[in-house]
């Protein structure tokens, strides 16, 4: 009886460590705290120096849970990565995860040296360990707090998190062999061909582990008939068996199952929409349970004896290691200083590097209580300093996109039979722009709207009123552009004027033109543009409807977009810029008069 007792105890506490876990997500998002940061403290509180006192030093299991919640956490971000995205992502990406983390280590590798006092092989060991930046950390700050950066940046950062792990696993193998191998630790003579060999059949493998696994899956989930809510975890079930599967045979897990989940979704699957919603859930699932984790096996007393030379590794990682790597790598590809600059700061270590670290313990390599505590402090640096001044950073440098991304209320419904269409419901707010005119796309057709707790048809319903559900059969591959239609906009309404404005201009009208008559002030440059061009430069060729721009003291608001092309854009005056638009008309007014007159006269 006393055996399942501790097991019902133990079932308790990791629940409440779980839920505390998630009702503490209130308080990051209040106070702006990195919220992983919040997993990792409630885990060492819980450890042998906190509160909970357990103590907890079972490196087996936390590979095993960090294996399992990366793999989660990865096939989830291959999933929301569409391959529109990457257009210009993949070249800069793909060096930053193969020659990027190899300049890190051994930057990181020299300075380990002269601060800890350790041989050249293990300080190459120590950097291996912390040079890759880590998915979950990079997925959860990018897309938390509103920020959008362009979508080239985005989906360099993300790509580069995603594929950088096999590469860092690689080097802190070999590495921990190599040291094995030796009595004094000093390096043997390596055939680099080999390793280099090596290197490229993981990769090799890896790809070709996600890409039958990703092929097969979706042709799984497309032909089987499953009862409801089962096709979600057939498809987790899937990526943990391409993630295990790829690694035994000697290839890269982490690579095969962002993969495989990127085919999954570039490809019309069935029940779409709960496959994304479960494994959101299962994704912050992951990451809850992994930083916990995480937390409970570090022993804070210890942690501070490695805390000064730990946090100058830290610096030195931030502020030069990573920027050197970056901007070597980058430096091919056309970046700006801004976006170089952007991208050396956003180098997020996480989970992967304490995960990497946990090896050397593991393979029973010297100093292993060293590069644990290093690797643990490094992250926590990281994401205190980075991951607090993420948006801040991106708004100096003038990266960040002139646009909130608004959260969206959207009921999605899979339609058994076919794959061209789902169904998606929308709440129809007062400050959305389909009802400040906005129309909506031709595509999406509609189905039937809910009013007063009645079902009414289109043609019975008429326009789109204040509290209908809207319902409407669209591609699955449209669905995003439906959002910011019945987003709520509410940064743009004001007491006396509406939502768009009281002007309206077809997109393709020249700025200089619009300006002219409202003799509003704007830069000869941007003046040659038209509203549609203005709009692509801006939002990175990827404009929504009710994304705007301010323009001389007026604000300028896409109210139609086509194709990625604003179509029809609104005018909206502050009530300076309206009492000096009057003005400029009473002039011209007087003008005309004046001249009509001495003609008269004449």
């Amino acid at each position: 009886m006393e055996s399942i007792s501790l097991i019902n105890g133990l079932l308790l506490f990791g629940a409440l460590l779980v839920m505390l876990g998630i009702l503490s997500s209130l308080i990051a998002t209040r106070f702006g705290a990195p919220l992983l940061l919040v997993f990792v403290g409630l885990g060492m509180l819980a450890g042998e120096d906190g509160p909970g006192g357990i103590v907890f030093n079972d490196y087996h299991l936390t590979y095993m849970i960090g294996s399992l919640a990366l793999a989660v956490i990865l096939f989830d971000g291959g999933l929301r990565t569409h391959l529109s995205t990457l257009r210009g992502a993949v070249g800069p990406a793909t060096l930053l995860a193969t020659v990027g983390v190899v300049i890190t280590s051994g930057l990181v590798g020299a300075a380990a040296v002269h601060i800890f006092n350790i041989p050249l092989i293990y300080g190459f060991l120590l950097g291996a360990i912390v040079a890759s930046t880590d998915a979950a950390a990079v997925f959860f700050l990018i897309h938390t707090g509103g920020l959008e950066l362009k979508k080239r940046i985005t989906a360099t950062l993300e790509m580069e998190s995603a594929t950088n792990d096999p590469v860092a696993v690689f080097l802190t193998m070999v590495l921990a062999e190599i040291i094995l191998a030796t009595a004094d630790g000093s390096a043997p003579h390596a055939d680099v061909l080999a390793l280099l060999s090596t290197l490229a059949s993981h990769a090799l493998i890896g790809a070709l582990g996600g890409l039958l696994g990703g092929l097969g899956a979706s042709w799984l989930l497309n032909r089987v008939n499953l009862p409801g809510g089962l096709h979600p975890l057939l498809a987790i079930a899937t990526a943990v068996m391409v993630y295990a599967a790829t690694s035994e045979l000697h290839g890269s897990g982490f690579l095969a199952v962002y993969l495989a989940g990127m085919i999954l979704g570039n490809r019309p699957l069935r029940a779409s929409a709960s496959i994304v919603t479960v494994n959101d859930a299962a994704t912050w699932l992951a990451q809850i349970v992994m930083f916990l984790v995480l937390g409970l096996l570090v022993t804070p007393s210890k942690l501070l004896l490695y805390a000064i030379p730990a946090g100058l590794t830290a610096l030195f990682l931030l502020l030069v290691a990573r920027p050197v790597a970056v901007w070597l790598c980058l430096a091919p590809f056309g970046f700006t200083w801004r976006e170089k600059t952007f991208v050396s700061w956003v180098g997020l270590r996480g989970a992967v590097s304490i995960f990497l670290a946990a090896i050397p313990t593991l393979s029973g390599v010297p100093h292993a209580e060293l590069y644990f505590n290093v690797a643990f402090v490094v992250v926590l640096v990281s994401l205190l300093v980075q991951g607090w001044t993420l948006t801040p950073a991106a708004k100096l440098l003038k990266l960040a996109l002139p646009r909130t991304a608004a959260p969206v209320q959207r009921f999605e419904m899979d339609l058994p039979g076919q794959l061209a269409l789902e169904m998606v419901g929308y709440p129809v707010l007062a400050d959305s722009a389909v009802m400040n005119g906005a129309a909506v796309p031709v595509w999406a057709r509609p189905a039937f709207v809910i009013r007063r707790q009645n079902i009414l048809t289109p043609g019975q319903a008429g326009a789109l009123k204040t509290g209908d559900y809207g319902y409407f059969l669209a591609p699955p591959d449209r669905v995003r552009r439906l959002d910011q239609i019945f987003a709520a906009h509410a940064e743009l309404l004001t007491s006396d004027e509406p939502f768009f404005g009281e002007f309206a201009f077809p997109g393709d009208v020249k700025l200089k033109d619009v300006v002219a008559f409202y003799a509003l002030p704007i830069d000869r440059d941007v003046g040659e543009l038209t509203i549609a061009e203005l709009f692509s430069a801006r939002f990175d060729g990827k404009p929504d409807v009710g994304d705007h721009l301010p323009i001389g003291g007026a604000v300028v608001v896409a109210r139609e977009v086509d194709e990625d092309r604003v179509t029809r854009a609104g005018l909206q005056l502050d009530a300076m810029s309206a009492v000096a638009v009057q003005s400029a008309l009473r002039r011209k007014l007087g003008t005309f008069f004046n001249r009509l007159l001495k003609r008269r006269n004449d």
